[in-house]
């Protein structure tokens, strides 16, 4: 009984008592959550550095710092990649149009404010689109000509860091105007919405 006694001392050192065991668990959990929070808040530091610094990087025409291929810089190239964004305009791919948007056309509208817009208000797929030409403009820009139901267009792009960018407020500056309006109002004024 006496080595019974001195045995159960011996555990009662050893093992922590019911409290201590709580505590060590929200000591753990707290370290679970403090390092969680740390990875998290230095994820958003490195985006917001990436952004930063994709941004001073970026000419004023320039694209966001995303990884890419380099677009070779010839007018065929372009004209594939204008053919490819007017067809995904027209099929409502709007996250893939955006993407081909400088940096200049990105501050007038969020990607997800643009991609919410054309889902309420989206393109009407049956018109044809003809993407036929591209030609240089002034300031290094490159105009890409193409026609939807037989009216013709113009659309300037630039080639920044190895890719080719589309400028919005110069190609079309009336859809600059209406993606400033309040939501309600953007539909009301195309005329579109449930």
């Amino acid at each position: 009984m006496a080595a019974s006694a001195a045995t159960h001392a011996d555990e009662a050192k050893t093992l922590p008592c019911e409290g201590q065991i709580v505590h060590l668990r929200s000591l753990r959990a707290l370290r679970r959550a403090l390092v969680a929070g740390i990875l998290v808040a230095g994820g958003l530091a490195m985006a917001a550095c990436g952004d930063a610094m994709g941004q001073a990087s970026e000419s004023r025409t320039g694209s966001s710092a995303m990884p890419h291929r380099r677009d070779p810089e010839t007018g065929a190239a372009l004209l594939r990649i204008a053919r490819t964004l007017n067809n995904d305009f027209q099929e409502n791919r709007d996250a893939a149009v955006y993407a081909r948007w400088d940096a200049a056309s990105r501050a007038i509208i969020s990607k997800a404010t643009y991609v919410q817009r054309h889902r309420e208000c989206p393109s009407t797929p049956h018109l044809r689109v003809d993407t036929f030409g591209v030609t240089h403009g002034p300031d290094g820009a490159w105009l890409v000509h193409y026609s939807i139901g037989g009216h013709k267009f113009t659309d300037w792009w630039y080639y920044v860091r190895g890719r080719f960018v589309f400028d919005l407020p110069k190609s079309n500056p009336s859809a600059v105007a209406l993606y400033k309006l309040p939501p309600a109002q953007y539909v009301k004024e195309l005329g579109c919405g449930h």
